[in-house]
């Protein structure tokens, strides 16, 4: 059986992003180290050297000179990665970007659940993001415009279809959906998506066929 190519040889001569190279463990950063520094690498089983020419970009959201201190992660590799470094303060301090941010998680989240392209925001919606200090970063934001997305019940993003953590304490209390109700809200505002076919929604559910029939014969649908 032949190897296939691994990533450094699909980014030959071109960019490679390693995304949380802080969670890397000791075992590949040895490997990591040795390509930067030797130029190539070893496929899995082979001894032959395979000679590479990969511009790497990192990023990571951990104090790496900290996990350095503890034995966290290697110096010789952090020096290594930090030629030229670019700190991107948190979400809490550009606050001018999360608006736009959450809108482009918004057209990205009603692509994949099926949403309208009517939903949006509602001005009490926007000034509750505005509001949050997404402890969390971008990450945190994106998951909770999806989770909006998929309790939004219209066309009108609330306040009480964002996180609990999110949203003013009082915004939705008493207005909080079971978990049984979120699932049937989102089976069936998928399947309208589809234009009824069930095939398609089945996979944009990414659940079996028989499995959504059964659903909806529970529904009354």
């Amino acid at each position: 059986m032949a190897n296939k190519r691994g990533l450094f040889e699909e980014a030959r001569d071109g960019t490679l992003f390693l995304d949380e190279i802080g969670e890397m463990s000791p075992g590949l950063q040895v490997k990591l180290l040795r390509a930067l520094q030797q130029g190539e690498i070893r496929r899995v089983g082979e001894n032959r050297a395979v000679k590479v020419n990969t511009r790497i970009i990192a990023a990571t959201n951990k104090d790496l000179r900290a996990a350095m201190k503890v034995g966290g992660f290697r110096d010789d590799l952090y020096y290594r990665l930090n030629v030229f470094p670019i700190v991107i303060p948190p979400l809490r301090e550009r606050r001018e970007d999360i608006l736009p941010l959450a809108e482009s998680f918004l057209k990205s989240a009603r692509q994949k659940h099926g949403g309208g392209a009517s939903v949006r925001f509602s001005p009490d919606a926007a000034r509750t993001l505005l509001r949050y200090r997404w402890p969390g970063n971008v990450r945190e934001l994106e998951h909770a415009i999806e989770r909006a997305v998929i309790l939004c019940p219209g066309e009108e993003i609330r306040p009480e279809d964002l996180p609990p953590e999110v949203r003013p304490a009082e915004a939705g209390a008493a207005s909080d959906r079971t978990l049984a109700q979120v699932e049937r809200d989102h089976t069936l505002k998928t399947l309208e998506a589809c234009g009824g076919d069930e095939a398609l929604a089945a996979k944009r559910l990414a659940i079996p066929l028989k499995t959504l029939k059964k659903k909806l014969k529970e529904y009354g649908t």
